[in-house]
């Protein structure tokens, strides 16, 4: 039996953003909650989220959008930036030197990127009053030193040598006796000195600020409308003890260049933006100074926070991704989500299941449907497909990743223990501010999920809370079994409908649900 024609679909689906073609994320590309009207301002912006909630998606688009209204845009993956083999994350090469010549790097793939597009767009771009502006550029971004001890070696040399000869002759001759003497001497004498400078040490690079800062001027003022759009992704393969020197070194070289526009995508967790320096106050990117507040794309398409909201995303996430997959079977695919969800599902709930076991990551829903249709294979996905193939995505993906950090999963355990098994909810609550490196990284892994922040209890003053949810893939096994999550949130009688409002009339009703991590680590938490 063949494949539908909608399972079809769901296989074909690219799984990360970076391997479609632009026309495709441009086809594909869903707007929500307004954030595609909040990036496309002129601010400096940090754009958060954990993989796969689509900031490669959002800053292609950006990008588009931008030379499509006859602007210049340039987006940078951190991921390819260097060719120094690893000289980024070498603890024995000196932090400054590493820092310097990643951004030494930074800029030069600025600079390539702004030459490919003043040659691809000659009849937008000046390139003859933009070429000399990017020479500088390369000039002020090339200079380089040598840096360390320089050692002088000084020596002589000097060379005498002597001889002397002395000879005596005696004969008899006519009158009488002959003698004759002779000597002869000689001498020779050679000296030479010679000096060696030998400089040693490891090469570096030197930026040029102010010349950088020029020259980046000079090249925005040459191009449309005066304006450059600078979209910096991945910027959280960046080891973290390099962040803030690179932020630093954007913010005094880029940043203040008027009509420079820069946008970094990060994920939150694994971002380290700034450090506090006494000498000079701090090092890095300042929020709210030097940049805008952060959008962040966790804090939408939850499906516990706003169902109707999420399922429609969703639905038009996966509803574009299928007709631009099918365009190239030469299938005629859905006209719209009706005939999406008809020719693809049992039933209605049966896609509801794939948004929230998705727990809001697009890529994590593209990879539970593409397995869905794999099991389902010549049928339509049932509501246990999604299950089962939720379960497999968990357990290869996530599960794995979690193994790997031995106390993570140890957590892990002890949390499904405390929330789902013991109080049959699939949710917790943490005093918002609490830092705990095992907590971020679950989170960071999407095993653990922010459902709502700030969270404020009239009978706890003064204290805010955080809601936390934990994976679909957690608990998928116990649906349908005596301890299935009944709810969100165990507040007890006072809020039976597991809402998300903390009760304000009983403190014993928040006591359940926060989550006390110093019984995990057996001593008070910070």
């Amino acid at each position: 039996m063949s494949l539908l024609p909608t399972n079809l679909a769901f296989l074909r689906i690219a799984k990360r953003a970076e391997r479609q073609d632009d026309d495709v994320l441009h086809r594909t590309f869903v707007d929500f909650g307004a954030v595609f009207a909040a990036v496309t301002s002129v601010d400096h912006q940090l754009i958060f989220g954990r993989r796969g909630t689509g900031k490669t998606h959002l800053l292609t688009v950006l990008r588009q959008n931008r030379l499509k209204a006859g602007e210049l845009a340039i987006q940078i993956d951190m991921r390819t930036i260097g060719s120094a083999g690893g000289i980024y994350g070498d603890p024995s090469v000196p932090l400054p030197q590493r820092a310097t010549r990643l951004l030494v790097d930074v800029l030069a793939a600025i600079h390539g990127a702004l030459l490919e597009q003043a040659i691809t767009n000659d009849g937008v771009v000046d390139l003859g009053k933009a070429g000399p502006a990017l020479d500088e550029l390369f000039d002020a971004h090339t200079t380089v030193r040598v840096a360390g001890p320089t050692t002088v070696e000084e020596f002589a040399s000097g060379e005498r040598t002597g001889s002397g000869e002395l000879g005596i002759t005696g004969g008899w001759a006519d009158k009488g006796p002959l003698l004759s003497a002779s000597a002869k001497g000689s001498e020779a004498s050679k000296e030479a000195t010679s000096s060696k400078r030998v400089t040693t040490g490891q090469e570096s690079y030197r930026v040029n600020f102010g010349a950088v800062g020029v020259s980046m001027k000079k090249i925005v003022d040459t191009l449309p409308g005066a304006r450059l759009w600078l979209l910096i992704d991945e910027w959280s393969e960046v080891p973290l003890d390099l962040q803030p020197l690179l932020a630093d070194l954007i913010r005094r070289a880029i940043l203040p260049v008027k009509g420079a526009t820069v946008k970094i995508a990060a994920i939150e967790q694994r971002s380290r933006l700034l450090i506090v320096d006494p000498a000079v106050g701090h090092i890095g990117i300042q929020v709210g100074a030097d940049v805008t507040p952060a959008i962040n794309l966790d804090d939408h398409m939850v499906f516990d926070n706003d169902e109707a909201t999420a399922v429609e995303f969703f639905k038009n996430l996966v509803l574009k991704h299928v007709q631009a997959a099918l365009s190239t079977e030469r299938i005629a695919p859905p006209a719209d989500i009706s005939a999406l969800l008809s020719a693809g599902f049992t039933q209605a709930n049966a896609f509801s299941e794939v948004v929230r076991a998705c727990e809001g990551v697009p890529r994590d829903a593209i990879h539970i449907l593409s397995h869905a249709a794999q099991k389902a294979n010549a049928e339509t996905i049932s509501v246990n497909h999604v299950r089962n193939a939720a379960q497999q995505w968990y357990q290869g993906s996530k599960d794995a990743a979690v193994s790997a950090n031995e106390r993570a999963k140890e957590l892990l355990q002890w949390i499904v223990d405390r929330v789902i098994k013991e109080r049959q909810t699939k949710a917790f609550l943490l005093q918002a501010g609490t830092k705990d490196a095992l907590i971020d990284f679950l989170y960071d892994e999407r095993v653990l999920h922010v459902l709502r922040k700030g969270i404020s209890a009239k009978d706890a003053p003064g204290k805010r809370f955080n809601v936390y949810g934990i994976d679909y893939g957690c608990y998928v096994d116990l649906i349908n079994t005596a301890r299935a999550p009944q709810g969100v949130l165990d507040l007890g009688e006072a809020a039976a409908d597991f809402a998300f409002a903390v009760p304000r009339t009983d403190f014993r009703s928040i006591r359940r649900c926060v989550l006390d991590l110093s019984d995990f680590y057996g001593h008070p938490t910070s």
